[in-house]
């Protein structure tokens, strides 16, 4: 990807994430950012196209974040507070673009697709990580998928509260993770 391609796109999350994705045209686009229009279209295309690479991008960097906690040499469970403190932080600044591109994925659009092939990454991610520390396949599945849930919704709280409720999401999850860490659990 080029650096101006990228500076561009760059200033594109940023743009989103504080005005949300709605039905904004690539002109209206292009005025927040402080570029035109052309320069957009010759960078990504289309407002779709330039929609797919902020989501491709701001949840790929999501995902990159996860593996390399995961595959670093702490502690599963240490990595896994130390992701939700990352993520809790942007809650209240990427929570609401999150869940208008869930809702976009749901209803179908395809510049929202690659959210829901981020979320499948994450859980596949999660479920290796539950058989390397001794689970069997299918209940490092149901952990990965309950710790993706419990992380959403913690989340959609934050979002909806602008943070207020931290301490309390921040001991849900260490209480969540606590009872999965133990066998069986």
């Amino acid at each position: 990807m080029s650096s101006a391609r990228e500076a561009l796109l760059d200033r594109a999350i940023a743009w989103f994430t504080e005005h949300g994705v709605g039905d904004t045209s690539m002109r209206t686009i292009a005025e927040g950012m402080g570029t035109s229009h052309r320069m957009l279209h010759y960078h990504f295309g289309s407002r779709e196209e330039l929609l797919t690479a902020v989501v491709t991008a701001t949840w790929g960097q999501q995902y990159r974040e996860l593996a390399d906690l995961l595959e670093s040499p702490v502690d599963p469970y240490t990595a896994a507070y130390a992701l939700w403190d990352r993520m809790a932080d942007q809650a209240a600044q990427l929570g609401p673009l999150f869940f208008e591109v869930a809702a976009a994925a749901m209803q179908g659009k395809p510049w929202a697709a690659p959210l829901g092939q981020w979320i499948m990454k994450w859980k596949t991610t999660l479920t290796t990580l539950f058989i390397r520390i001794g689970r069997n396949p299918e209940q490092a599945a149901l952990s990965a998928q309950m710790t993706l849930a419990m992380a959403r919704g913690l989340l959609f709280e934050l979002a909806l509260t602008d943070g207020n409720g931290r301490t309390s999401a921040d001991t849900a999850v260490r209480t969540f993770l606590e009872s999965i860490r133990t066998p069986g659990g």
